[in-house]
């Protein structure tokens, strides 16, 4: 028989059971009593309504960009730890193994890392080896450390791999080179779109035939920047360049009878979508526009689906509101599926009643700041997918976690330099408060609260209707309890998980007839199972 409340808050103030509050004699200089933190709690009432829906979820997740080659080529004693954080669905007493990512981004590198100093990447770990072989054909040995992933990811239960191209291939480029020297014009020679549509769509069918589900292709990358940098691969395209090569990647996956689609967009920030920011204008209207120069609306593998970064716009509460409160009405006009393809912390000028400061910021902070562009991207824009930049790097400097899930703790002076260790962020957790249990086919449901910059939240129903997920951010110093209503969930089994700077994604079962408690500065997810 489970002890009642009143039982279990005599016990943690220290006195008996057979005694009470009333013979209990407290001294001046005795230690206070304790207290049920709970009681300076705020109490938020919460609707949840799963019969009413939203998007449906497709999947949740990270790219493999730049360290993943080689650490997991290199770091043999450390790359499992990495994936069975990043991939693991197992709960063991109550601890998540890993966030249990259900999408996986592999980047086709350019080959920039067998040109080398050529390539003209100067930095050398974002180097990016392709899988063109020295005498031309194929050479599937290559990028051992991307295939490690991709396979413990596949063996772990990742639903999704989406294959996107930062660069055409360097034999292909105007300058031989992985950077570009040509504005906002594409890099890629006219020649050259067949023969590169080609060598995407082989790799794919290569992959498909491997066992993994290739359920999306990307083809360019942050088209509206001119990529005329040192740092990584990139490249820029106009509207009709892209959809050239998205005419030419169409084709060759017919002839290959792939069922891979290909995804459009990947602009560094909504603007992109929402205005004028890739500069030639348009897109992604003039991609749907029936007689247009750049329509690819009846082509095979494109559906009605458009990508965006969630960079730039990730300030303010009311700013990211009303960015995608414009984003979510651009893709209702063009009857759009909108995915977020890649964020991490770039910005720097978010208000600082709502974020410290990088420098001053903790790894909780960075955080919370990113499940409140999630909620945002999720609520108000709409967006099916989500998915964070690079899963692993080294930090460096005051910047900390802005770019990285995963730290790379190198050995010295580059991750060439002998394996390292790694570690956890906050970050990582964080995530897995979604993608550990929002999974693809769960749909978004109706949540109604007072939500604030403080305080926000999100439902998620399963497939089957079995699994309601609601997943809160508390950016406040006080606890919260929650009030929830939700109809017909009321004989559920609840149980919550806490990320917070004390817990990783922590599980606790939740007593019948309890309030569901939110600890100060976390994210927590609520699993009603019934």
């Amino acid at each position: 028989m489970k002890p009642d409340i009143f039982s279990l808050l005599i016990a943690a103030a220290g006195l008996t059971a057979a005694s009470s509050c009333s013979d209990y004699a407290y001294e001046p200089g005795d230690p206070a009593p304790a207290r049920d933190p709970m009681e300076a709690a705020v109490e938020k009432q919460v609707s949840i309504n799963p019969a009413i829906t939203y998007q449906t979820m497709q999947g949740i997740g990270a790219s493999d960009c730049w360290m993943g080659n080689w650490v997991g080529r290199d770091w043999t004693g450390c790359r499992e730890q990495i994936a069975r954080l990043m991939f693991s669905r197992k709960i063991v007493d109550g601890q998540p193994e890993g966030i249990g990512m259900s999408m996986w981004r592999v980047n086709l590198g350019a080959g920039s890392a067998e040109r080398g100093d050529k390539s003209g990447v100067q930095t050398v770990h974002r180097r990016a080896e392709s899988f063109r072989g020295a005498d031309g054909g194929y050479d599937w040995s290559k990028c051992a450390g991307q295939r490690y992933f991709m396979e413990q990811a596949r063996d772990m239960g990742t639903e999704k791999f989406v294959f996107f191209s930062n660069s055409p291939l360097v034999e292909y480029t105007y300058n031989g080179q992985a950077r570009n020297d040509r504005g906002n014009n594409s890099n890629l020679m006219p020649r050259c779109y067949g023969q590169f549509a080609d060598y995407l769509a082989d790799v794919t069918r290569h992959f498909t035939d491997e066992g993994y589900n290739i359920s999306h292709l990307s083809p360019i990358n942050e088209p509206n920047n001119t990529w005329n940098g040192h740092d990584q691969e990139g490249c820029g395209w106009t509207v009709e360049e892209a959809a050239r090569l998205t005419r030419e990647i169409d084709r060759a996956f017919t002839e290959r009878s792939l069922s891979t689609g290909i995804l459009l967009g990947e602009g560094d920030s909504w603007e992109c979508f929402t205005g004028d920011k890739w500069t030639q204008g348009g897109a992604p209207s003039r991609f749907w526009t029936p007689g247009d120069e750049a329509y690819i609306g009846d082509l095979t593998h494109v559906a009605p689906l458009y990508c965006c970064h969630s960079y730039w716009t990730d300030t303010a509460w009311d700013t990211q509101r009303s960015v995608r409160s414009q984003v979510a009405d651009m893709a209702g006009r063009y009857g759009l599926e909108v995915w977020q393809s890649e964020w991490c912390m770039l910005g720097d000028d978010i208000p600082k009643d709502e974020f410290p400061g990088h420098v001053s910021a903790s790894d909780m902070d960075r955080a919370l700041h990113m499940t409140k562009v999630m909620h945002n991207d999720f609520t108000v824009a709409n967006v099916s997918s989500w998915c964070y930049w690079v899963a692993m790097d080294a930090p460096f400097g005051s910047n900390g976690n802005r770019w990285l899930l995963i730290y790379l703790n190198l050995a010295g002076e580059s991750v060439f330099d002998g394996e390292g260790t790694c570690a956890a962020s906050s970050n990582l957790w964080a995530l897995g408060n979604f993608s550990l249990f929002v999974r693809p086919g769960f749909k978004r449901v109706d949540l109604a609260t007072k939500e604030s910059k403080n305080f926000f939240g999100s439902a998620y129903i399963s497939p089957d209707g079995r699994r309601l997920v609601a997943v809160y951010t508390n950016m406040s110093n006080k606890p919260v309890r929650l009030a929830t209503t939700a109809p017909g969930w009321e004989n559920a089994s609840v149980t919550t998980y806490t990320t917070s700077a004390s817990k990783n994604l922590a599980g606790a079962p939740v007593a019948a007839g309890s309030q569901v408690a939110l600890d100060p500065q976390s994210v927590t997810t609520v699993v009603y199972d019934l």
